[in-house]
């Protein structure tokens, strides 16, 4: 089902993907086995916002990527580390129509190491043929905006920016050669998105000694 979520925002369209009793126990196991958390929560207090895009061209191709539990066998480098899919809080689609795909208060699959306090905020496209759009630079901003309003939000990363954070404090992956280069979704992107939400104070990223 397809719905408007509140009036306080309006522009946000929850459109849930799968989240049933499987996709609940493999994300206790990735909590516990990543990043050694044993809890019969898979609740997390966000203070981080992650940026990404899908590199997939369509809406309903990236929907499909994030909505069956199980990781598919051809994304063999994160299958390895478990089965439990990739997953994220939002998704922008081209036009700027932001979909919600799970509670912003449950761990999502999409950054290693910070899945635990992180908020995904995945964009449709991200290729040469299909770039980010205006419309998604908007969204975002709007979105950093009202979840940075919504939570004690103290840092905006783009995905390729993840690995600053390895030895921070809140970095709890486990495993020293687990990492995947990325560069969504994109300095330009990532830049235009920070200049529009300067009056944030977020915190600077770690430097990496």
């Amino acid at each position: 089902m397809i719905m408007l979520y509140s009036c306080a925002s309006s522009r946000i369209i929850d459109r849930p993907i799968i989240f049933d009793s499987q996709r609940i126990e493999l994300t206790k196991e990735y909590l516990e086995k990543r990043y050694g958390i044993e809890s019969d929560s898979i609740n997390i207090n966000p203070n981080m916002i992650v940026l990404h895009w899908t590199a997939i061209p369509t809406l309903e191709g990236s929907f499909d990527a994030f909505n069956d539990p199980i990781i598919p066998g051809w994304r063999s480098i994160v299958e390895n580390a478990s089965t439990l899919n990739v997953s994220s809080h939002f998704l922008v689609a081209r036009d700027g129509t932001i979909y919600r795909l799970m509670p912003e208060t449950v761990m999502g699959r999409h950054v290693i190491g910070l899945n635990h306090c992180a908020i995904g905020i995945e964009n449709v496209g991200g290729t040469r043929e299909t770039p980010l759009t205006e419309a998604q630079l908007m969204s975002n901003i709007w979105l950093v905006n009202y979840l940075y309003d919504k939570y004690e939000i103290d840092y905006l990363i783009g995905h390729y920016e993840y690995t600053k954070f390895e030895g921070h404090e809140l970095w709890l992956e486990k495993d020293d050669g687990y990492r995947t280069e990325k560069d969504d979704p994109g300095e330009e992107f990532m830049k235009a998105v920070r200049d529009a939400t300067q009056k944030l104070n977020f915190k600077p990223l770690p430097q990496k000694q």
